[in-house]
């Protein structure tokens, strides 16, 4: 199927002068520079109830969770690459390099699992993405490899994280979300 070409401004604008109890929510969420909501949180802000569960549940995913958080976004690097959401390579190329992925790492995200010396555990990983965003569904070979190094609420995480952000791409690229100022895009090539 060919790709479909993403919106380059947003279908739905973000919040710009949000009520007490959105502002309240919006203040709990990530801030630009400028003390500024994200793009993406100033989108849900047009459903706040969404916007509020979307923020416990992702929250918990980045903040609470059992996965290594250099692994954690590695998955969520590999699935924004492969769902061409740029927003959310943006966004977790900054959160990547703070929790330990090199900038050559990131690059290698964008191409063939191949092109790059990954650890095994490392290439599992980008293969289970891989396989998660072509056919919703791990391969018995690939769930194996991931499964020595992962414990069962680990694997469980995993996949609803890989899953989360598939749907977070989603939506990104759906509404057109634009990067926030300061964000990078794509790698260099």
């Amino acid at each position: 199927m060919a790709s479909i070409e993403r919106p380059h401004s947003p279908r739905i604008a973000p919040v710009t002068d949000p009520g007490p109890a959105v502002a309240e929510t919006l203040a709990r969420t990530l801030l630009t520079g400028s003390g500024q909501p994200l793009n993406i949180f100033g989108t849900l802000a047009r459903h706040p109830a969404l916007l509020d569960r979307f923020n416990r549940f992702g929250g918990f995913l980045l903040n609470k969770g059992l996965l290594d958080p250099r692994e954690r976004e590695l998955v969520i690097l590999r699935v924004g690459w492969n769902c061409r959401s740029v927003y959310e390579f943006g966004q977790h190329t900054v959160i990547g390099r703070r929790e330990g992925l090199t900038d050559g790492e990131i690059s290698a995200l964008t191409g063939p699992a191949r092109g790059h010396p990954w650890s095994a555990s490392d290439r599992a990983l980008i293969d289970m993405c891989d396989e998660l965003c072509a056919d919703d569904c791990v391969s018995g070979e690939t769930y194996a490899r991931v499964a020595g190094t992962h414990g069962d609420a680990e694997m469980l995480e995993l996949l609803v994280v890989a899953g989360f952000y598939r749907l977070v791409s989603g939506f990104l690229n759906t509404f057109g979300v634009q990067l926030d100022p300061g964000v990078p895009g794509w790698p260099e090539s």
